[in-house]
């Protein structure tokens, strides 16, 4: 029989009040700075846009990063945490993993390292609450700018 991890009310309690749902990969062969950039893009928009983003972007990275959120939006499908309409990115960021070493040989008997580096991808995804419609519009809301004077050409501001 496995040992486990005793918890306590405290952890089952946070567990309980949000139903986030979270997928990651490890040792992934892709540099992370090149994931980075991927993941910066996806970080906090909706589960459906990112995944529309990620199949036709042309970074190489793009795959592993859309294999990652598609196992979150499957594990939020299995906790059911809702549609993946109503999903999103909350949480996404890629750790460095191990760097595998390898030599290049150069001129005059020289070799030089070539550094092969892995990542580690993590996605977090939770359901968006959705706010309650307050009964105005946003064409009669303008954020209090309809008042304001205009000034003549050259006069300070």
């Amino acid at each position: 029989m496995p040992k486990t991890k005793p918890t306590t009310s405290d952890q089952d309690a946070s567990k309980g009040s949000t139903m986030e749902a979270r997928a990651s990969a490890r040792y992934v062969r892709v540099a992370p700075m090149k994931a980075r950039r991927l993941v910066d893009v996806i970080r906090g928009m909706p589960a459906g846009e990112a995944v529309a983003r990620l199949r036709f972007a042309p970074q190489a990275a793009s795959v592993p990063v859309l294999k990652v959120i598609e196992s979150a939006l499957a594990n939020a499908e299995q906790k059911g945490a809702g549609d993946r309409d109503d999903l999103v990115i909350t949480s996404a960021y890629v750790d460095e993993g191990p760097t595998l070493k390898r030599f290049r040989p150069r001129a005059q008997g020289r070799a030089y390292r070539i550094r092969k580096r892995t990542s580690h991808i993590t996605v977090v995804v939770t359901p968006v609450d959705k706010p309650a419609p307050t009964g105005r519009s946003a064409a009669t809301n303008r954020g209090g700018r309809g008042a304001q004077r205009t000034t003549t050409k050259g006069a300070a501001r």
